[in-house]
């Protein structure tokens, strides 16, 4: 890397006086060095380097504004460089200020930059704590996630990972939660929201984190907030199911029409299948989805799905649903208590079940891979001709 003399002469030119096309020689040098793992942990040892680059993301030029969140979400990427960006070069006052810029051109880019930190609980935990001093807040992320067109010049689709990732903390699950706020009830559209694959995502993990929480699970179930049909309607096909079948299932899943489709991506699915797998954790959860008629959907679906992780997935929550009921002492899944041997026969048996999906999944690979296998065409010359 640079010697202590080199990196000086190159950190002097990383300032908004320098002349342009240096300031750009000198932002492209440290993209490159962001490319590479080495070159990341060699900036972790520079923090000045990385003010220089936060301080240019408020250059004139474009060019040198969008090297420098190039890098920034490379650095992003290396989970050891997150208490630097955080804590040493004090990243997040300017990613916030930007985010809540609705003209602002590199939003996109802020709202990776911040998914990327918000990954594990430490440092979600610190954005979650300077968001609150920047009287940014929760409600403010998902205000502007819920309204599109919110920036004009960015889709800001991240912001659902974002808010996936910030729901790892007890505390962003609760104001989501809040029953007198009515957060949660904004992003249940998001379910099926077709225009990206990225905020469709991000929103059924968050639903599927607050659900850890069992004593909301009753509220989550009620028409207050009615997040059965958003998470079954995903996973609900052009099947045609008996007429009892029918008249059992909330109105929105009643009489479903020919052209019908799934949720195409298949972390997504198995996503919604855990979400509804945490909501029969209490005795009152598996008693509303009984009564709403769940099974039937989780049926046609297991039929369709090819997806080996996804059945494991679905398998489970059929035994759920069409099992009696636990024993008293033991209606919440989630407080019954296991004993030790207990608890490691399980978990061989989840290590022999994820051995036997992984197989189901490297066959599915290769029947794959014959299908679209074409045969090749002969490419000697026609009999008559020549080159």
């Amino acid at each position: 890397m640079l010697s202590d003399s080199e990196a000086k002469e190159l950190l002097s030119f990383l300032h908004l006086d320098t002349r342009a096309d240096v300031r750009g020689q000198a932002t492209e040098y440290i993209l490159g060095l962001t490319g590479t793992r080495d070159g990341c942990r060699y900036l972790q040892t520079q923090p000045g380097f990385l003010k220089a680059l936060i301080t240019l993301t408020a250059d004139s030029s474009i060019a040198i504004v969008k090297d420098c969140y190039h890098a920034l979400i490379n650095l992003s990427a290396d989970e050891t460089l997150h208490e630097t960006l955080i804590k040493e070069a004090d990243i997040l006052p300017m990613l916030f200020r930007n985010l809540l810029d609705p003209e602002y051109v590199f939003a996109d880019r802020i709202c990776t930059i911040l998914t990327n930190l918000t990954r594990h609980e430490r440092t979600c935990r610190e954005v979650f704590r300077v968001m609150q001093e920047q009287d940014v807040g929760l409600a403010k992320v998902v205000e502007i996630f819920c309204i599109e067109g919110f920036n004009k010049k960015a889709l800001l689709h991240y912001l659902g990972p974002l808010l996936s990732n910030l729901t790892q903390l007890p505390e962003s699950r609760h104001f989501l939660l809040d029953k007198e706020r009515c957060v949660v009830q904004r992003l249940l559209p998001f379910t099926q929201y077709e225009g990206s694959v990225t905020r469709r995502g991000g929103v059924v993990g968050t639903l599927r984190n607050c659900c850890f929480d069992y004593m909301y699970h009753e509220w989550l179930l009620s028409d207050a907030v009615d997040i059965l049909p958003f998470l079954l309607l995903p996973l609900a096909g052009p099947e045609e199911l008996s007429e009892e079948e029918n008249e059992g299932l909330p109105v929105d899943l009643q009489y479903l029409p020919e052209d019908k489709t799934r949720e195409e991506d298949p972390d997504i699915r198995k996503m919604l299948i855990e979400t509804l797998l945490l909501l029969t954790a209490t005795k009152v959860g598996r008693q509303i989805m009984k009564e709403k008629n769940v099974y039937p959907i989780m049926r046609e679906f297991h039929k369709w799905e090819k997806e080996p992780q996804v059945i494991a997935s679905c398998e489970k929550l059929v035994q759920v649903l069409i099992r009696d009921e636990p024993e008293a002492g033991m209606e919440n899944l989630m407080e019954v208590e296991i004993p030790q041997d207990v608890e490691q026969q399980l978990k061989d048996l989840d290590t022999k079940e994820q051995e036997q999906v992984e197989k189901e999944t490297l066959l599915l690979l290769r029947e794959e891979a014959e299908k679209e296998v074409v045969e090749q065409p002969n490419m000697q010359n026609p009999e008559g001709l020549e080159r």
